[in-house]
C-alpha cells in the first residue's frame, strides 16, 4: 500500500499537480510519458525487424515529444504544445503510413489513438477541429491506398514482423486510451465529490445563517419590546403619579378628594413597582442567564410570603383568596424564582378577577412532583391570546380595574419554571376563568417512582 501510494505521488508530480495545471494538460503530459515509454522501446524494435525508417521516424518523434512535454511541464507552455502535438502527430503519422504498410500496418491505429487524444487534451474550442481534420486525412490516405495501391509499398520482411508490430501499436494505444478515459473518469468524480461537498458545506452555512437569522430577528424583537414597554408602560404610570402630585400642590381639595387621589396614587406607585420589578428580573434572566440554586423548601411556608404580599390587593377587590396547601409538602427548588413565580401567577389572578370574585391555590403530589393550581373565576384568556402567552409576542393588557399588565410576568415565570426541571401549562375560557398549573420536582428522602395520582383538580396538556 505504501509503494502504490509513493508510486501514484510519484506519477502525479510527473504528470502535474491539479492546483497547478489542468485537466487537459495532466492528461497531455501523461500521454507524453507513456508515448516516451513505448517510442524508447519502439525505435530499436523497429530497427531489428528491418524497418529503419520508421525507427528513424520513431527517434524523431521521441524527441519532439520531450521538447513538448519539457515545454508543457516544465515551462507551463501546455496550450501551444498541445496545438503543436496535434499537427505535428498527423504528420508524422502520414508519413508513417506510407513507410509502414499503410492499411496492412497500424497506422490506422494511431490515428483512432491521435483523434481520442485530440479530444482529451485539446480545449474546447479545438478538439471540434481536429476532429473533422483527423477523419479526413485517414480517409483520404485510405481512398490514395486503394485507387493506387503502388504508393504505399509493402514494408513487412515477413509474417512474424507484422504480428509484432500490431501486437505492440495495440497494446501501446490501448494504454494510452486507458490512461486518458481513466484521468478523464477520474477527475469527474473528483470534481462530482467536490461539488457535493461544497455543495453540503454551503447549506449548512445557509441553515447556520438562517439560525442566526432567526436569532437576530427574535432578539430585535425582545429588544423593541422591551423598549415599547420603557417607552410607554413604565412612562403612563409615572405620569398619572405626575398628575396626581399636581393636583394635590396646585388645588386646595377637600379631605376625601384627597383621600381618593391618594389612594390612586398608592395603585400607580404599586403597579409602577411590581412592573420595574418584572422588567429588572426579565432583563437580569437575558443578561446572567437562568440559573436555579435548588434547596429543600417548604411549600406552605414559601406561599405564605408571597400571599403577604398579595393579599392587600385582594382585599382592595373584595377577592377572596382560597389557600389549601398540605404544610408538610416540601418541593426542590430556587426559594427567590418560586417567590417570582408565585407573585406573577397569583397577581395575574386577582389583576383579571373582578370584584366579589374568588382565587383559590391548591397542592397536589404527582409521583415524583408537586402540581400548584392557581385557579380564578375572572376574565378568562381568549385563544388569540393563548397561542403567545409565554412569549413576548403577547399585548399588553388591562385588568378588571384597569390594572396595567405587560407580558412579561409569564414569560419570566415559564423560564423560572424550566430552569428548576418543571413544567407549567393552563386551562381557559374567555369569560369562565383560568386554571395555571405549575409541576415542580418535590423534595423527598426517597426516589418514589409511583404513577402519578389523578389530580382533583382537572388535567390539560402540558406546554
Amino acid at each position: 500500500m505504501r509503494f502504490k501510494s509513493t508510486l501514484y505521488n510519484f506519477w502525479i508530480k510527473l504528470a502535474g499537480p491539479p492546483t497547478k495545471f489542468p485537466l487537459n494538460a495532466r492528461i497531455f503530459h501523461s500521454v507524453c510519458l507513456i508515448s516516451l515509454a513505448a517510442l524508447s522501446y519502439n525505435v530499436p524494435f523497429n530497427y531489428f525487424i528491418g524497418l529503419p525508417k520508421v525507427a528513424l521516424i520513431s527517434l524523431v518523434v521521441l524527441l519532439i515529444i520531450t521538447a513538448l512535454y519539457y515545454a508543457s511541464r516544465i515551462r507551463n507552455q501546455y496550450g501551444i504544445s498541445i496545438l503543436i502535438t496535434n499537427m505535428v502527430g498527423l504528420i508524422l503519422f502520414v508519413i508513417n503510413y506510407f513507410l509502414n504498410s499503410g492499411l496492412r500496418g497500424p497506422t490506422d491505429l494511431f490515428f483512432l489513438l491521435l483523434l481520442l487524444l485530440s479530444i482529451g487534451i485539446s480545449p474546447a474550442n479545438q478538439y471540434k477541429i481536429w476532429i473533422p481534420i483527423n477523419i479526413l486525412v485517414v480517409v483520404t490516405l485510405n481512398a490514395i491506398e486503394y485507387f493506387y495501391p503502388e504508393t504505399v509499398p509493402y514494408t513487412y520482411v515477413d509474417r512474424y514482423s507484422a504480428f509484432i508490430d500490431h501486437m505492440s501499436a495495440y497494446v501501446v494505444v490501448s494504454i494510452l486510451a486507458y490512461i486518458c478515459t481513466d484521468y478523464i473518469r477520474r477527475s469527474y468524480e473528483n470534481e462530482k465529490k467536490s461539488a457535493l461537498e461544497k455543495s453540503h458545506f454551503i447549506a449548512e452555512k445557509n441553515q447556520q445563517i438562517l439560525k442566526q437569522n432567526v436569532e437576530l430577528e427574535r432578539i430585535n424583537g425582545e429588544k423593541n419590546k422591551l423598549m415599547s414597554i420603557v417607552a410607554h408602560d413604565v412612562r403612563a404610570p409615572l405620569a398619572s403619579i405626575q398628575n396626581f402630585l399636581e393636583l394635590l400642590t396646585d388645588y386646595e381639595l377637600d379631605e376625601a378628594e384627597k383621600k381618593d387621589i391618594k389612594k390612586e396614587l398608592l395603585d400607580a406607585t404599586n403597579d409602577t413597582m411590581a412592573l420595574l420589578s418584572k422588567l429588572l428580573n426579565w432583563s437580569k434572566s437575558q443578561i446572567n442567564g437562568v440559573s436555579a440554586q435548588k434547596q429543600r423548601l417548604n411549600l406552605d411556608e414559601l406561599l405564605n410570603t408571597t400571599l403577604a404580599l398579595e393579599r392587600s390587593s385582594a382585599t382592595r377587590k373584595n377577592i377572596n383568596l382560597d389557600y389549601k396547601i398540605d404544610p408538610a409538602i416540601a418541593i426542590f427548588a430556587d426559594r427567590d424564582m418560586m417567590q417570582v413565580v408565585f407573585r406573577n401567577l397569583i397577581g395575574n389572578a386577582i389583576k383579571f378577577t373582578p370584584e366579589g370574585g374568588q382565587v383559590s391555590i391548591e397542592s397536589q403530589l404527582s409521583g415524583t412532583d408537586c402540581i400548584i393550581a392557581v385557579r380564578d373565576n375572572g376574565i378568562g384568556i381568549s385563544a388569540e391570546r393563548q397561542a403567545v402567552i409565554f412569549s413576548l409576542n403577547v399585548q399588553s393588557t388591562y385588568g378588571t380595574k384597569n390594572e396595567k399588565g405587560v407580558g412579561l410576568g409569564l414569560l419570566l415565570t415559564q423560564e423560572f419554571v424550566a430552569a428548576q426541571d418543571g413544567k407549567i401549562w393552563f386551562e381557559s375560557a374567555p369569560s369562565d376563568g383560568t386554571t395555571f398549573f405549575v409541576a415542580i420536582p418535590r423534595a423527598s428522602k426517597s426516589t418514589s417512582t409511583t404513577e402519578p395520582d389523578q389530580l382533583q383538580f382537572g388535567t390539560s396538556d402540558r406546554l
